[in-house]
C-alpha cells in the first residue's frame, strides 16, 4: 500500500483490470482492456510512510478511552522481504 496512491490504482484499474506492473519507472498497466471507473469510489487506504502511520495508529489506541493507561501498547513493522519485525517508538 505504499508503492501507489489511491490516484494511481484508479487510474490502472479505469485502463485494464489485467494485474499492473511497477519498474524503475512507476507503475505501467499491461492489460489489454476493457478497465472500470468502479474503483473511483474506493478509498485505498495508501500509506506513505509506514512509521508514521504506526505511530499514527499508537496515538490513536493509547488515547482511545476503552485502552487503561496500563495496558502496554506497541507498534511494530512486519519486513515481508525479511520476516523481520522492527518496533515503532511511540
Amino acid at each position: 500500500m505504499e508503492t501507489f496512491t489511491g490516484e494511481i490504482m484508479r487510474d490502472l484499474l479505469a485502463s485494464s483490470l489485467d494485474t499492473a506492473s511497477i519498474d524503475e519507472n512507476g507503475w505501467r498497466d499491461t492489460g489489454k482492456g476493457p478497465g472500470s471507473r468502479a474503483s473511483d469510489y474506493i478509498d485505498w487506504l495508501t500509506i506513505r510512510d509506514q512509521a508514521e502511520s504506526v505511530r499514527a495508529d499508537l496515538k490513536r489506541t493509547k488515547e482511545h478511552p476503552l485502552v487503561p493507561d496500563s495496558i502496554p501498547v506497541h507498534g511494530y513493522i512486519y519486513d515481508c522481504k525479511t520476516g523481520r519485525l522492527s518496533e515503532v517508538p511511540s
